[in-house]
């Protein structure tokens, strides 16, 4: 049966990032070739990665992914409320889009999927939750995806990873203390080291836990958002900036915390063309909750 856990974490907020956006961060196509069906509370089993990657450390050559919107790396997760990915998460090294209660098992709900393909020109991984319900209805829909992309072309197992969105509807499920998908504990997005509260091990998203703030028209909305990281040497450093088109005035700016992790939230801005993008900065947590 499932339960309602609810976790109370200190919060502690620094500034970081900025970057140049593409108008919409679209969903990366190819990457849903293995579906999880559907299921509540699931998970692959563990799955070869393309290529091996070095996670704060540790290096990896599998993944398993989860139906409640996360990867994990030691086994499957059937957690379904989120503790929070900050100072007070305990529990194994994970990467979460968007860590709640996902239900598929409704007609109406898509599925979560998986696979291998090319982005940017790099090898990568990614799962994809295309249109996905909550515990348990489907009168509301999610869409995000989580790549992990190959740049072993910058050092041994480095690589990315990329979180993109489309529309957020829902924020927990009813068995999170949640109704109608809104209200009590709200998802959770990130990733931490699974290794102690250590600043620099972790990073939880502005919003995550806040009740109404990641869902759409709120005010850490992901819909059409990009967030970005790229893990080098095992840890999370700011992706440089693009170059913009026609930047809005501002300048970015980064703080390092701990052993250097640096994340950037890049936000959705007015579409202009598939090539011309427009700055925006956005003040984001780093080793601390939001």
């Amino acid at each position: 049966m499932k339960t309602v856990i609810k976790t109370l974490l200190a919060a502690t907020v620094l500034v970081g990032s900025v970057a140049p956006v593409p108008a919409f961060a679209q969903i990366a196509s190819g990457f849903n070739s293995t579906s999880l069906g559907r299921n509540d509370d699931g998970s692959s089993g563990l799955v070869t990665l393309p290529f091996a990657i070095n996670f704060y450390g540790q290096t990896y050559s599998g993944v398993y992914v989860n139906n409640n919107g996360n990867l994990t790396f030691n086994s499957a997760n059937s957690t379904y409320t989120p503790g929070g990915l900050g100072s007070g998460y305990s529990g194994q090294p994970i990467i979460a889009p968007f860590y709640a209660d996902v239900d598929t098992n409704n007609v109406g709900s898509g599925v979560a999927a998986y696979g291998n393909g090319i982005y940017n020109g790099h090898q990568a991984f990614g799962a994809t939750w295309d249109g996905v319900g909550y515990f348990s209805s489907a009168d509301k829909l999610n869409t995000f995806q989580a790549l992990l992309v190959d740049r072993s072309d910058v050092g041994l197992n480095d690589f990315d990873i990329i979180f993109k969105y489309g529309n957020i509807n829902w924020e927990t499920g009813d068995a999170s203390g949640g109704n109608d998908g809104l209200g009590g504990t709200s998802a959770a997005v990130g990733f931490n080291a699974g290794i102690g509260d250590a600043n620099g091990t972790y990073y939880q998203a502005p919003g995550s836990l806040q009740n109404g703030a990641l869902i759409d028209g709120g005010p850490d909305a992901l819909n059409g958002e990009q967030l970005g990281f790229q893990v080098r040497a095992g840890l999370p450093v700011a992706i440089p900036p693009v170059a913009a088109a026609a930047p809005e005035p501002g300048t970015w700016a980064m703080m390092i915390l701990g052993f250097g992790v640096v994340g950037f939230a890049m936000r959705n801005a007015k579409r202009r063309s598939d090539d011309k993008f427009d700055a925006k900065i956005k003040k984001i947590t780093y080793g601390a909750v939001a």
